[in-house]
């Protein structure tokens, strides 16, 4: 195990495979994975920000879930482990299945290739749950900016006081009836898996819930399937537009003139 001594240790999880999904037939945003963001294509920058999350934090490998030639060919000339999947495949959880079919590991980490801005903290915080045998799904949520709330993109979650997830939508949930204030939480669509419980998910059929959310982790909680929601202080900004691409593409510049003055 990696340890750093800006963290506290973590327990030994086993082998870590950290899976990312990287579907080219993408609708919002088409062929996005391979968008150039700041002079490289989008999926580089996840696929390197999961290697260095991933090595500070767990023993494991960082694999790419490709479903198209293109995606395989950047991996190729990369030398990023990849695994060539089925188009057809519905969600990123069955493409993380397909992968685990092929590749043996103790926790399976789905990371969206749509996350450059991941960070080692999220990493650390999917994976400290399962120091508890009983958690065997993990995701995360992070406060909800006020002015997301009401954004259907935006998926919220609400949880129980033990952080087990109650419901996840795209409304804005909890309801607050009496106006006694409340706070909002965003779901980080970051997830990982024990082998049994993604076996089990992979097995379910899409559920109603997840069909009129489109919203593939209800397809667990319907099964009574807990998935267990660690909170972090850092969010992300999913690409699905171009305004989205623009605002990493701002960030990243700004995080790289950070790093080079602190150099």
């Amino acid at each position: 195990m990696t340890t750093n001594s800006s963290r506290p240790s973590l327990p030994i999880y086993g082998r870590v495979l950290a899976v990312i999904p990287a579907r080219l037939a993408s609708t919002r945003l088409p062929r996005k994975v391979l968008r150039e963001l700041n002079g490289q294509p989008l999926l580089a920058w996840v696929v390197e920000a999961a290697q260095r999350s991933l090595q500070l934090n767990a023993p494991g490998q960082v694999v790419v879930a490709a479903d198209s030639q293109e995606v395989l060919n950047l991996c190729a000339e990369r030398n990023w482990p990849c695994v060539m999947t089925d188009p057809a495949l519905p969600s990123g959880s069955d493409r993380l299945f397909a992968v685990a079919r092929q590749m043996e590991a103790s926790i399976y980490i789905n990371i969206q290739a749509d996350e450059p801005l991941l960070q080692p903290e999220h990493i650390e915080a999917l994976l400290r749950p399962f120091a508890r045998p009983n958690v065997s799904v993990t995701t995360l949520r992070v406060r909800c900016p006020d002015h997301s709330v009401s954004d259907p993109n935006v998926v919220k979650v609400v949880c129980a006081p033990d952080d087990r997830a109650l419901y996840f939508s795209r409304a804005a949930i909890p309801f607050d009836r009496d106006r006694q204030g409340v706070t909002y939480w965003k779901h980080l669509g970051l997830y990982a898996y024990r082998r049994s419980a993604l076996e089990e998910f992979a097995m379910l059929p899409p559920g109603r819930l997840e069909q009129i959310e489109r919203l593939e982790q209800l397809r667990l909680l319907e099964n009574g399937i807990d998935i267990h929601v660690a909170e972090t202080t850092h969010d992300t900004i999913g690409v699905d537009t171009e305004e989205d691409l623009r605002r990493v593409e701002r960030l990243l510049a700004t995080r790289s003139s950070e790093l080079e003055t602190q150099s």
